[in-house]
């Protein structure tokens, strides 16, 4: 368990459109680029062995990468080597981050300084949703992946928790890079829950994947 005390003030950092890290989530990665695999070496010679995940903002074509403000550090937690060096790691979530700047170095990744103010429940327990209507949902759900001709584990969705089965399925479905990072930024696991929910109502409507949800 990570404490306040164990957050770095400077965290390497993974922009990658689309990909969404949650607290005490799991994020499997298959890393090939020259500049995330020395990443990838220096970070599992720390002690923390914290990457952050962010996502680049949309900008128009030809203009200078921007990242989004927020982002979720996470722990590399297994990790393995293919025969051609290609690494196949998995990040589990330890906590939510305020981007404050970059920072400049000899490094072929990008590495910030952050804030953890704000996030302390991240590095607590599961939470709760007391307002959770399972069957509503999982009825919800079930048309939304229909709809989208995507298949499910129903036996291990019906008993999973709130939290875990809240924040596996705004990581899993194929929302928009922008509804991905709403439903990182959402304050509380009820307010995760209803973006999700309102996300596959939109998609159900007829609003296609790749439009964003204003």
């Amino acid at each position: 368990m990570f404490s306040a005390a164990d957050l770095p003030a400077t965290v390497a950092l993974f922009p990658l459109p689309g990909a969404l890290l949650l607290p005490r989530a799991r994020l499997p990665l298959h890393i090939f680029e020259p500049r995330y695999l020395a990443m990838i070496d220096d970070m599992l010679k720390t002690p923390h062995r914290l990457i952050g995940m962010i996502q680049p903002r949309q900008v128009p074509q030809g203009a200078a990468q921007r990242l989004h403000g927020i982002g979720c550090a996470g722990r590399v937690t297994a990790f393995s080597e293919t025969e051609d060096r290609r690494y196949l790691i998995t990040l589990t979530g330890i906590s939510r981050f305020r981007l404050c700047h970059e920072v400049a170095g000899f490094t072929p990744y990008l590495r910030a300084e952050v804030s953890w103010e704000g996030f302390g429940g991240d590095l607590g327990s599961a939470t709760c949703d007391a307002a959770f209507d399972r069957p509503a949902f999982l009825d919800l759900l079930s048309r939304y992946l229909a709809a989208r001709k995507l298949s499910t584990d129903w036996d291990g969705l019906k008993d999973a928790e709130d939290e875990l089965l809240i924040n596996s399925l705004s990581m899993l479905c194929p929302f928009a890079p922008e509804d991905k990072q709403a439903l990182l930024e959402a304050p509380s696991l009820s307010t995760r829950r209803e973006t999700l929910v309102t996300l596959m109502e939109y998609a159900l409507l007829g609003g296609s994947p790749d439009e964003v949800m204003q």
